[in-house]
């Protein structure tokens, strides 16, 4: 680390202002802050003092998300495993398999994304910001194992362009980047994020294919009037051994991700609770409102399916684009579960309702802290009477 030090010292003078390359630094300070923790203060009064930066920040969320990237990895070798009826494969068959079919969306996502971060840094001329970090790993857990790379780049630079920097950048945007992308690719593509073949790889080939191997998720089934039945198990939508997007599958890793992000004070428990809450209520009116084989799934099981549970821990709890008031996550947070649910329900042409619901939400969230806010001054000014 001191030779990179000593070569970083040796370049520094010639990016900085009156350089012979000083349109580099924002580049140049990228890469130095990357590596090393930044050696500025704060020039002024400082009111907070913490031993936490954004960088810190998005490392622990980095950190929450590896869970469920190491089993989507094994379950995406597990399913195609499965798919053509090989079952001597080993652990580490099943996890190699997967490690090289998800880590070329990984690489895809970071260099498409940081490559438009890099490009508007240096446009604008000033720092590139850390919170890619994160958006960058989600957007391949919440995509199918075979979309097309080159789809995956045109909406990681969507969702970079259009979602964060026309608004000004990180902690600016008012929706999630990496739902966007998602968005993008169910709008613009959505035969590559729906469908029963495309959540397994080369099942589309059909290479070896067993038959009468199904590749549908159990939400896919579930719209298509399926007996409740004939769904996978609790334990099995639970431990997570089921077709879906990469690292949405598993609610045990994606609870360990909870875990962290509570333990560590990055993300809100507030949110994540009343989010359950507000889609299992949903779920129960639903359940005896409604006498469509559809709803018939027992409500607890609404929360183990699709990307709800992965929705709610890792893009609902965005603090950027969530409720800052205290009163007002417990209430983003409910409306946020209690609408995936209702979408899911009752637009089945559409089964994925987390994805809208959290969208719709990060809208709203500024509106619900503003009258949280109006509520508590009028309950002061009464006191003051």
């Amino acid at each position: 680390m001191k030779a990179i030090r000593k070569i970083l010292d040796n370049v520094k003078p010639h990016v900085q202002k009156g350089g012979k390359f000083e349109k580099f630094h924002s580049t140049f300070d990228a890469f130095e802050s990357f590596l090393f923790v930044p050696n500025e203060v704060t020039k002024n009064g400082t009111h907070i003092r913490d031993c936490i930066d954004l960088k810190r920040t998005m490392s622990v969320v980095v950190m929450a998300l590896m869970p469920a990237l190491f089993f989507g990895m094994w379950n995406t070798g597990y399913l195609h495993f499965l798919s053509i009826g090989e079952t001597n494969a080993s652990f580490f068959d099943m996890f190699f398999y997967g490690l090289f079919k998800v880590m070329p969306l990984v690489a895809v996502s970071y260099i498409a994304g940081l490559g438009a971060e890099f490009v508007f840094a240096q446009i604008r001329g000033h720092e590139v910001n850390e919170g890619f970090l994160v958006s960058g790993m989600i957007i391949p857990l919440i995509v199918p194992i075979d979309v097309p790379l080159w789809m995956l780049a045109v909406a990681t630079i969507f969702s970079v362009i259009i979602g964060k920097e026309v608004f000004g950048g990180t902690g600016m945007n008012i929706v999630n980047p990496a739902l966007l992308a998602r968005a993008f690719l169910f709008f613009a593509y959505p035969s590559k994020m729906s469908g029963d073949k495309i959540w397994i790889t080369d099942l589309e080939n059909g290479k070896n294919i067993v038959d009468g191997f199904s590749g549908a998720t159990p939400l896919g089934d579930a719209t298509a009037n399926i007996d409740p039945s004939a769904l996978p198990s609790t334990l099995e939508m639970f431990m997570g051994t089921i077709p879906g997007s990469v690292g949405e599958t598993s609610v045990l890793m994606i609870l360990i991700g909870a875990f962290i992000l509570i333990y560590t004070g990055i993300a809100s428990w507030k949110i994540m609770l009343s989010g359950t809450l507000g889609g299992f209520i949903m779920a129960i009116l639903m359940f005896f409102l409604d006498p469509s084989s559809y709803t018939q799934i027992m409500p607890y099981q609404h929360l183990f399916l699709g990307g709800f549970a992965f929705g709610i821990v890792f893009m609902a709890t965005d603090p950027v684009t969530a409720s800052q008031t205290e009163k007002g996550k417990w209430i983003y947070g409910f409306l946020v579960g209690f609408l995936a649910i209702l979408v899911r329900v009752l637009n089945p042409a559409y089964p994925e309702g987390m994805m809208l619901a959290i969208l719709l939400m990060n809208v709203f969230a500024p509106l619900i802290d503003y009258y949280v806010v109006e509520g508590n001054i009028k309950k002061r000014l009464k006191r003051a009477k």
